[in-house]
């Protein structure tokens, strides 16, 4: 990999991981709901999720798809169901009252392999390592992955102290519906361009 693709490789890793997606969103709502600590797995498991799979796409999985267009017509579907599920399960969230007896952040693994459903995380791979290093080693695909989880994770991280703050002001449990409501509209609603 050239050192000249390293500050727009981060740049375009930044404007990828902090603009409003399905990570993001989820990322929020769980820090709203159960804290920024209690969600320090699900930020390592979206930051270290996309690593990995930026990394197999740059040794050959993206060839697969070159191979046979219709699986990405197959992973769009699945993936448009898999969020809708997920923005129903954040809609009906518990509300604070509830909240300990069965509520719980996604887990690392969860928001580990969440990364091959999540239509953004897909298109921002795809992007990377055919953009930034196309037909390099296995080593070029490392580096863009780890450049790109570098700047994932203090992105993520950004979206859940966000939640951890708009906490302060959902201390009704009417609030705290709306907000989870509200998230689940955005969930979907970061679904149109697949859709399209």
């Amino acid at each position: 990999m050239q050192i000249d693709f390293i500050l727009p490789l981060m740049a375009f890793a930044l404007v990828t991981s902090i603009t409003p997606g399905p990570n993001n969103l989820m990322l929020m709502a769980s820090g709203a709901n159960f804290g920024f600590r209690k969600t320090v797995p699900h930020m390592l498991g979206v930051a270290l999720g996309f690593v990995a799979m930026a990394f197999l796409m740059g040794l050959g999985l993206a060839k697969v798809f070159d191979a046979a267009p219709w699986l990405h017509t197959v992973l769009s579907v699945v993936s448009v169901i898999y969020l809708c599920w997920l923005a129903w399960k954040i809609a009906n969230a518990a509300p604070a009252s509830a909240r300990d007896s069965g509520g719980r952040p996604f887990t690392f693994l969860q928001a580990a392999a969440f990364q091959w459903g999540n239509p953004k995380a897909w298109a921002m791979a795809l992007s990377a390592v055919t953009v930034y290093a196309p037909g390099q080693s296995a080593a070029a695909m490392a580096a863009v992955a780890v450049i790109f989880g570098a700047v994932n994770l203090p992105s993520v991280g950004t979206w859940c102290y966000l939640g951890t703050q708009l906490s302060n002001v959902l201390t009704s449990t009417t609030r705290l519906v709306w907000f989870n409501r509200s998230m689940a509209v955005l969930l979907i609603a970061s679904l149109v361009p697949v859709l399209l």
